[in-house]
Parts: structure tokens; C-alpha cells; sequence
């Protein structure tokens, strides 16, 4: 009879999670009579056969703007035998280093697994409690094992906007386009989506169920939501989600760059800054915002309209307050000409670096290095050096001293003096997507979806795959263990080392 009750319980699929929660007090039992202890065990047989044995898809109310729909399937557990790295936010930490320093070298790369989703994926993936955290621009969030690519839960929080509803822009239909970001202190994903209305929302997702546990509008008073774009990843820091604003590619309409903060509890009214410019002034590289240890904010601006008197903010990196006031700023000394001719310091994020430094570039491709506690005002750079024959587009990486600036026309390592002075290493002309950097070892992809693996101290390119897949603008990798996970045009890869 025991061994009937045993097999009952184990036979029953729908309910083995809550037979192994009971099976840690079965210690206490065997302390009863064994008649107790047969008759617990029948009892909880029982029970068992009565559950669901489906384990199927139960999916919520029909996908409204106001609605998210929930659809859970199967929970895809991780191996116990695999580690996985946490990479909690855009390139892995609050400075946006890029550098995970213990995972090996690769000396080979392979294809593991591709899981197709609802849409594009332009925000990079995140590795959040041994599942990969992916967003679509079908307003989809995902949880997937990192191991297969199975999906875990998936959750939609509402109907992306089409194209052809926009003056202007490139992503169609455009939904979460930034990165998202975990926050281990409330133990929510943050998102923002762009749904139809337009508008912008911010929402709080369980990183263990996908359930939706906060959704508030993020559009500030003054923004115009058809013509503003949250392309930059999220930021969290001191009790508050950073969410930052530029205008869509074309640069249509009466938009301003603006950096907006929600509290991450859901509570209380919405911060923000405003670039101080009559126009443009974007703040939507997909970096996004910086936060350094004492929880100010970084953010570079892009071009304003503004071609002559006095500088507008524009063209530069700001930093502000936890609270979102304007402490410091620095532009080059030929802001105005730079703005005249879209080639401003709004396309990369500021790195902060070692001695109390910052490295920026944008798209004239010089680099700057500032004073990050005294950023200079205008021309008050420590140092500049031309480092792209392009353009610098997206997330640089920083090892010590040594970063690592996204080119259009190729990767290239700059290394900065005990004086603040740049030299230039190496181009890996191949790779010409932000990279990230494991141990001694750089990854990054081309425009074609070729994934480069390169010798981080001679540049030197060990190996390389094609994932087969179009990738989007700025596309980015994520590393977690032995593996490399890439947002795709149709869902995420994922690519193991060897």
C-alpha cells in the first residue's frame, strides 16, 4: 500500500513541485506511528490525483492596452550542473563595463539553441535568477532556460504601435525597443513599452511568475508620445527606475530629449529633466543612462537646433542628481558645428573609468576624457583623440584602463594614460556592433549577424559563427557561463564557448 500511495504521488506531473515541498517534511512524519505515516502518505495520493495533470498553456483576458495577458507554460528549471552569471542590466552592470572577468576564453563558438518570439528583439537579453529575460517589439516579455531556449512564462503587456500611425521611424511595429532592467531589491523586471495611443508605460514584472506587479504611465507633461522614443535601456538606482527619451529616426516633430524617474514601489509622482534646448537634444543611445557609486545619473545628448549663441546643452554629457538635477555638463568646443552637421556625442554612452574619469565618443569618432566629478563645460576635456574613421554608435566596454569604442567602421581599443591621454591599439574591422568582453576575450557581431570572438591584448580574431539570423541595429551579446545569448529579428540565439 505504501508503495501504491508512492507511486500515485510520483505519477502525477501536475503536482511534482508540491510533492517535493512536502517531501522536506517527511522527517518530521517518521516520527509519528507508522499508521499516521501510511495514512499521510495515502492521504496526499489522493490529493495529488486530483490535480491537474494538463501542465498545459492557461492564458488571461484578451490583450488590451490596459490589460497585459499573461500566458504561462511549463516552468523550464535550469540545470543544477550549469552556473549562470547575472547580467542584470545593459552590459551587465550599473557603469556598463561590459566585462565579466572569470568565464573562459573562447577558442570556439557554436550554435546552441534559437527560440523564435513574437517580434523583433532589439533590447539585449539579461540573465536574471538562471533565466534569460527577453523583450520583443510585440510588447512581449519572455523567461527562458538557458539551456534549451524553452519558454518559461512569457507575458504581454499590450499592443505595440504600427509604423504607418507615426510621422516618422524605423522599428514596425515599435514595443520595447530599450533594454529592460532587474532590480533584486523589489525582485521585478522593469520595462518601458511603447503601446497604442501612443503612449508610455512602465511596468514592474515578477522575475519568477512574469505576473505584472506595477504599470504606470510614463509620459511626462510637455511630451509629445508620437514623435518621443525610449530606445535607451533602463537604469535602476536609489529606490527609482531612470527612463530616457529621444525622437524617432527622422527626427519628426516637437520632441526633447527628457530623462524621466518612477519609483520602483509605484508610488508617487514622476521626476524628470529636460535638455534646456528648443528642440531635438535626443538622450536615446541604447546604453542609456550611467549610474556611478554615489547614484548620480550620466546621459549624452544628442544634436539640438541650436547652431549658434549660447550653448543649449546639447551635444553633451550631463550629470545629474538622483533626483534628476543638473550638477555638471561638458561639450566640445565645436558644438555648434557639430550640431549644424548631426555629428554630436548623442550616439554613444559615457564609460566611467578608473581615477575618477569618463571616456565619451559620438559621431564625429573623437573621444574625450572628463573629469566625471568635474565634467569641464565647454571644451573642458582632460584630453581628444581621433579614435573612429566613423562613427562611435551604441555601448563601449572597459577593462581597467583599456576600453573598447563600438566604430561603424570597426571595433578598436583605446588605452588611457596615468595622464588622461588616449592612444589607439587596434581595429577589428570585422566587428562593428557594440562588443562585451569576457576574461581576455572580446565579442561582438557585424551588421550581418556573423558573431566575432577576438583576442582582447592583440585584437586578433580567433574564431567566428554565423547565426543565419538579421540582426537589429546596435545588437549587442550577453554572457552568462559558457554561453553568449543575441537578440535577433525573430526572437534570441544562443551560442556556447568552447
Amino acid at each position: 500500500m505504501l508503495w501504491e500511495c508512492l507511486f500515485l504521488c510520483l505519477a502525477s506531473a501536475g503536482c511534482i513541485l508540491g510533492f517535493s515541498g512536502w517531501r522536506g517534511d517527511r522527517e518530521k512524519l517518521s516520527r509519528g506511528k507508522p499508521g499516521t505515516y501510511m495514512g499521510v502518505l495515502c492521504l496526499v495520493a489522493v490529493l495529488v490525483a486530483g490535480c491537474d495533470r494538463g501542465g498545459g498553456n492557461s492564458t488571461q483576458a484578451n490583450n488590451t492596452s490596459s490589460t497585459p495577458v499573461t500566458t504561462k507554460t511549463a516552468d523550464a528549471l535550469p540545470s543544477t550542473s550549469h552556473t549562470w552569471d547575472d547580467w542584470f542590466v545593459y552590459h551587465h552592470d550599473a557603469a556598463h563595463a561590459g566585462y565579466l572577468p572569470s568565464v573562459p576564453d573562447a577558442q570556439h563558438l557554436s550554435q546552441a539553441w534559437k527560440t523564435k518570439l513574437d517580434g523583433a528583439v532589439y533590447a539585449e537579453p539579461l540573465m536574471v535568477k538562471s533565466h534569460v529575460i527577453v523583450a520583443t517589439e510585440n510588447d512581449t516579455i519572455y523567461s527562458l532556460d538557458p539551456q534549451t531556449g524553452k519558454v518559461g512564462w512569457q507575458t504581454n503587456v499590450g499592443t505595440p504601435v504600427q509604423r504607418s500611425t507615426l510621422p516618422c521611424g524605423d522599428i514596425d511595429p515599435l514595443g520595447i525597443t530599450g533594454t529592460p532592467v532587474y532590480d533584486p531589491d523589489s525582485g521585478l523586471i522593469f520595462a518601458v513599452a511603447e503601446i497604442s495611443g501612443p503612449q508610455h508605460i512602465l511596468v514592474g514584472i515578477n522575475a519568477d511568475s512574469g505576473k505584472v506587479q506595477m504599470r504606470r504611465m510614463v509620459d511626462v507633461g510637455g511630451m509629445d508620445p508620437t514623435v518621443n522614443q525610449e530606445r535607451a535601456a533602463l537604469a535602476v538606482a536609489n529606490g527609482q527606475v531612470y527612463i530616457a527619451y529621444g525622437g524617432l529616426a527622422g527626427d519628426c516633430g516637437q520632441y526633447i530629449g527628457t530623462v524621466v524617474a518612477a519609483r520602483t514601489n509605484g508610488q508617487g509622482g514622476l521626476i524628470f529633466y529636460r535638455v534646456p534646448t528648443t528642440r531635438e537634444g535626443g538622450i536615446w543611445t541604447p546604453p542609456g543612462p550611467t549610474i556611478d557609486k554615489d547614484g548620480n545619473v550620466f546621459v549624452s545628448v544628442g544634436n539640438g537646433e541650436q547652431t549658434s549663441g549660447d550653448w543649449d546643452h546639447s551635444d553633451s554629457v550631463l550629470r545629474l542628481s538622483p533626483q534628476l538635477k543638473l550638477m555638471d555638463a561638458f561639450a566640445p568646443q565645436d558644438w555648434q558645428d557639430e550640431n549644424s552637421h548631426d555629428t554630436d556625442l548623442g550616439s554613444m554612452g559615457p564609460l566611467l573609468l578608473p581615477n575618477n574619469q569618463l571616456f565619451i565618443s559620438g559621431k564625429s569618432g573623437k573621444g574625450y576624457i572628463l573629469h566625471a566629478n568635474a565634467l569641464g563645460g565647454v571644451g573642458g576635456q582632460i584630453s581628444e583623440t581621433q579614435i573612429c574613421d566613423g562613427q562611435a554608435m551604441g555601448g563601449g566596454a572597459t577593462v581597467g584602463t583599456q576600453i573598447l569604442v563600438p566604430c561603424n567602421d570597426g571595433v578598436r581599443r583605446v588605452t588611457v594614460s596615468s595622464d588622461g591621454h588616449l592612444s589607439v591599439d587596434w581595429h577589428i574591422s570585422d566587428m562593428k556592433l557594440p562588443p562585451i568582453i569576457g576574461r581576455h576575450t572580446v565579442y561582438g557581431l557585424d551588421t550581418g549577424g556573423t558573431l566575432y570572438a577576438a583576442d582582447l591584448a592583440s585584437g586578433k580574431v580567433r574564431t567566428s559563427i554565423s547565426l543565419s539570423e538579421e540582426v537589429p541595429h546596435f545588437a549587442t551579446p550577453t554572457l552568462s557561463g559558457r554561453t553568449l545569448f543575441i537578440g535577433t529579428m525573430n526572437g534570441v540565439a544562443a551560442v556556447s564557448l568552447s
